[in-house]
C-alpha cells in the first residue's frame, strides 16, 4: 500500500517584534502615499468639514510627529522643543514636493531609529513629554497613532475622489474572490501589492 504524500507549504520565518512593527509601519505609510497619489494638490488641501483636517494637514502632522518622536529616540524626550505641534494642524496649502519632503523626513527618522533597534531593547525606557515608557510601549503607541491618522487620510481621500477612487484593499463586492486568493494578510504582502499595482 502506497502511503499518501503531503505537500507542506513553506512557513515564513517568524519576524522579530521590531521587524513586525516595522512592516506594519511600512503598510500604513504606503496606504497614505497611495491615497495622496490619487489626489490633486487642491484635493489634498480640501477640508472635509468646517475645521476638519485635510489630507495635507494630516500628512504634515504625521511627518512632524514621527520626526519628533524618533530623532534621538533612545536618548532624548520624544516631544522635541523644536516641534510646532499646533502649527502642524494649520490649514495646509504647500507645494506637493514640500509636503512629501516633510512627510519623508519624519519617516526617515523612524527608519533610522528602527534600524538601530532589536528585540533586546524593547524593555529599555524612553520618555515622551517627560513620561517614561518602555520602547515597546512607545512603538505600539506610535504605530496606533499612525494607523489612526492614515485611516482618516484614506477616508477623506476616498470621499473626495468619489467614484474615481481606486481601492487600496478589498473593493466592495470583492470579498469572495479575495478569500479564494488572499494576497494582503501579511503587512509585507499588502505593501508589495500596493507598490506593484496601486491597490487595484
Amino acid at each position: 500500500m502506497t502511503r499518501p504524500t503531503f505537500v507542506r507549504e513553506a512557513v515564513p520565518a517568524v519576524p522579530s517584534v521590531v521587524e513586525s512593527i516595522a512592516a506594519e509601519y511600512r503598510r500604513y505609510r504606503t496606504l497614505a502615499e497611495r491615497a495622496l497619489g490619487q489626489l490633486s494638490d487642491d484635493e489634498a488641501a480640501h477640508e472635509p468639514f468646517d475645521g476638519g483636517n485635510s489630507v495635507a494637514t494630516l500628512m504634515w502632522h504625521v511627518g512632524g510627529n514621527l520626526a519628533s518622536r524618533f530623532t534621538d529616540f533612545l536618548t532624548s524626550d520624544g516631544e522635541k522643543p523644536w516641534r510646532d505641534r499646533e502649527g502642524e494642524f494649520a490649514e495646509r496649502r504647500v507645494p506637493r514636493d514640500e509636503l512629501v519632503a516633510h512627510w519623508r523626513r519624519g519617516w526617515g527618522s523612524l527608519a533610522e531609529a528602527l534600524d538601530a533597534l532589536d528585540d533586546t531593547r524593547l524593555a529599555d525606557t524612553v520618555t515622551i513629554r517627560r513620561t517614561p515608557l518602555s520602547v515597546i510601549e512607545a512603538l505600539h503607541r506610535s504605530l496606533a497613532h499612525v494607523a489612526y491618522h492614515v485611516g482618516q487620510i484614506v477616508l477623506i481621500a476616498r470621499s473626495v475622489r468619489g467614484e474615481r477612487w481606486e481601492f487600496l484593499s478589498i473593493p466592495p463586492g470583492g470579498s469572495d474572490a479575495y478569500n479564494r486568493n488572499p494576497t494582503m494578510e501579511r503587512a509585507d504582502l499588502h505593501t508589495d501589492r500596493l507598490d506593484d499595482d496601486g491597490g487595484r
